[in-house]
Parts: C-alpha cells; sequence; structure tokens
C-alpha cells in the first residue's frame, strides 16, 4: 500500500497529517497489517523531524500562496502553483499511490489538482469552522470528507454532504493525555496556588503577551501563571516580567517559557485549571481533549478570518468563553479568569463540555478510512 499526504504551511495543516500517520502505525501492529508506504509531497514541511520519526518520505512539490488581498506576489506564487501542479502529475502518476489523505491549505491544491486529473481516491479533512478555499474546492472530487467542528458541513455543496463526517480533530499520542502528577514540581509552581497557562502558540502571541505583562503582578497573587510567550519573544518578555515581579512576594509564581517541549506541555497541560489561548483548531481540539475550561482570544478577522469563527463554535458549545483582541485589556483578563476560577460549578460545567466536544480517537477513525480504501485500490 501506498498513501500520498498533503498539506502544510502551517502547523494546523500539518499536524494531522502526523497524527493520523501514528494511527496507521498503531492499527497495522493491532491488525497484523504490512504499514503503508507514506509520502508527503509539498513544499518544505512545517517539521521535517516528525516526518524522519515516523519513516514519512518527503518528495518536493512546489506551491503557491493566494493572498485576498492585492498584491503582485500573487502573479509569482500563481507561476510556482502552475509549476507544482506539472511537477505533480509526474510524481503522482510515478507514485500511484491507494488514496491520497489532504488536510488542505495552499500546499496541498497542485497535488489535488492532479490526483483529479489521474483520478486517484482522495480523502480531505478540513479542521476550521468556515472550511477553507481548497477544502471546498477539492470536496465536488473527494472520496470521503471529513470535519471538525459540527458547523462545518453546512458550509460544503449540498450535493456533497451524504459525504462527511464530523471526526473531531486528529491529535498527536505524545500530547494527547495531560501528565496528572508531577506538573507542580516539575515546573517548579506553587501548590497552594491554582495554574493558569497562557498558549501564545509556537510563535507566540504578542497582543497577549502585552496585555499578560500588564496583569500578572496582580494574577500572581491569586494563581501559578505559565506563560508561553513564542521563542521570538521570550527574552523581552523576560526581562520585563522580572521588572514588573521585582518586588512580588509572589514572583516564584510566574513561569514564562518560549516554546514548551511535549514533555512540559504535557505536565502544563496536567497541572492547568484554565487555559488562555489563541483560536486555531489545533489549539482548541488540543485543549477540549484535556477537558480543561479556556478563554479564547482569536487572532482579528482582518488577519485570520478562520480563528473567530472557531472560537465562537467551540464557545457556543459552552466550553469557552471569548474575549475579542480588540476588547482584550489587563482588566477584562483578570475580571474573566476571577470569574472563571472563583465558579466550581461553572469551570465544571465547561470542563464536561470540552470533553464532549473533542469527539476523540479522529485520528484511528481517519487512519481506518485510509486503510480501508488503500486496501480496496490495491491491486489483488
Amino acid at each position: 500500500m501506498r498513501i500520498v499526504l498533503l498539506g502544510g504551511g502551517s502547523g494546523g495543516h500539518f499536524y494531522p497529517l502526523i497524527a493520523v500517520a501514528e494511527a496507521m502505525e498503531d492499527l497495522c501492529k493491532e491488525k497484523t497489517l504490512l504499514e503503508p508506504e507514506l509520502i508527503y509531497l509539498g513544499p518544505e514541511p512545517f517539521d521535517r523531524s516528525s516526518l524522519l520519526e515516523h519513516d514519512i518520505a518527503w518528495e518536493k512539490s512546489p506551491a503557491g500562496r493566494v493572498r485576498r488581498y492585492a498584491s503582485i506576489l500573487n502573479i509569482f506564487d500563481g507561476f510556482r502553483t502552475f509549476a507544482g501542479i506539472i511537477k505533480s502529475i509526474f510524481q503522482l502518476y510515478r507514485l500511484y499511490p491507494d488514496v491520497i489523505f489532504s488536510t488542505g491549505g495552499y500546499a496541498a491544491f497542485p497535488s489535488l489538482y492532479a490526483a483529479k486529473l489521474l483520478q486517484i481516491p482522495v480523502v480531505i479533512y478540513d479542521a476550521d469552522a468556515s472550511p477553507g478555499r481548497v477544502s471546498l474546492w477539492s470536496s465536488k472530487f473527494a472520496y470521503r470528507i471529513g470535519v471538525a467542528h459540527p458547523e462545518a458541513a453546512l458550509k460544503f455543496p449540498e450535493k456533497v454532504r451524504d459525504k462527511i463526517a464530523r471526526v473531531g480533530h486528529p491529535i498527536r499520542k505524545e500530547i494527547e493525555s495531560p501528565a496528572k502528577e508531577g506538573g507542580i514540581e516539575f515546573l517548579k509552581l506553587d501548590p497552594n496556588a491554582p495554574t493558569v497557562f497562557i498558549m501564545g502558540g509556537s510563535q507566540g502571541a504578542q497582543a497577549i503577551n502585552e496585555v499578560v505583562i500588564s496583569a500578572i503582578p496582580e494574577l500572581v497573587t491569586r494563581y501559578n501563571i505559565v506563560h508561553q510567550a513564542g521563542t521570538a519573544n521570550l527574552d523581552e518578555v523576560a526581562k520585563i516580567a522580572h521588572v514588573v515581579l521585582e518586588r512580588s512576594q509572589f514572583a516564584e509564581r510566574y513561569r514564562a517559557f518560549g516554546l514548551l517541549n511535549t514533555l512540559a506541555m504535557r505536565m502544563t497541560a496536567g497541572t492547568a485549571a484554565l487555559i488562555v489561548a489563541r483560536a486555531g483548531s489545533g489549539t482548541i481540539f488540543e485543549v477540549a481533549s484535556w477537558g480543561i475550561p479556556s478563554i479564547l482570544v482569536p487572532i482579528p478577522e482582518d488577519v485570520s478570518h478562520d480563528q473567530t469563527q472557531n472560537a465562537f463554535s467551540y464557545a457556543r458549545a459552552g466550553a469557552a468563553e471569548v474575549i475579542e483582541q480588540r476588547n482584550l485589556t489587563p482588566h477584562i483578563l483578570i475580571a474573566e479568569i476571577d470569574r472563571i476560577m472563583g465558579d466550581p460549578a461553572l469551570r465544571e460545567k465547561m470542563k464536561t463540555a470540552a470533553l464532549s466536544f473533542a469527539r476523540p480517537h479522529a485520528a484511528y477513525k481517519i487512519a481506518t478510512m485510509l486503510l480501508e480504501i488503500a486496501v480496496e485500490h490495491e491491486p489483488v
């Protein structure tokens, strides 16, 4: 069996591919099947080490972005996309996989176009409440369609909705289960204070960082604060935090990190009573799988149209509160944290809603589908 993986440009498109690859490995061991040959097609992978770890080959294929605003770069990227389509046709004809799995994004488009021409079965997955343009376009010839958010299905053309299943979001095994013990000691936090986890993402979130820094003198009087500030922002954040907490007797309750590694993420998730985060689908479903109440601060719509819809989709389930970035101030952040942390019944309700929203084992559902299609398509 040979399966091609498409999607990239961001971790939100890339890491679900890794989660599904992990699930296929496990299913093949359980059912004593030969593991499929996995190949990732696209531009530079978001995380090349993850491909190596799971023995996924990479074949480079150019792809150009399509910006939502007028830019001469759209012209150059148009040529790059055309070159990617031509190269993908030859790549897929040579590889001729049994099935293709796509998480969408600009990086997937050239190979999906080639797959349509070569009539190779395609399974697509979209993580956002409002599916991306590549997912909407490829749904017209997709064999099966997976979605994460309940309202996403209604955004696809009506004639393809019988192919759609709400499967949840594929999450890597290594971060799906928080470490329930040892987090306080590992992070050197105060065991007498509850922990609030500020997730800025791998690149951090400048707007969130600035508000958190202004709020921490008051927050640390009641909570431990674990702050993932982003690798590019860590030095600046740490220096400012040192100054503003210099006279505080609770300074040791604040911990700043650039990017938490897997162990630190699991430890922090196992300790946190509340999470403040952006609203990428990957982040939302990780938090949901942990069953932790959250406050979401989506990237403004003029920058990313996906996150606001993702945030309110999750909030409607009762698992989170949303503060739009234009309304985010230290006072509002502190008040919202205090409101949730001061109401155990509300936190329990949000935890139940989060776990219900999570739809666990999404990676296994998709992996099972891919293996079944691949076996059917494989020549006897």
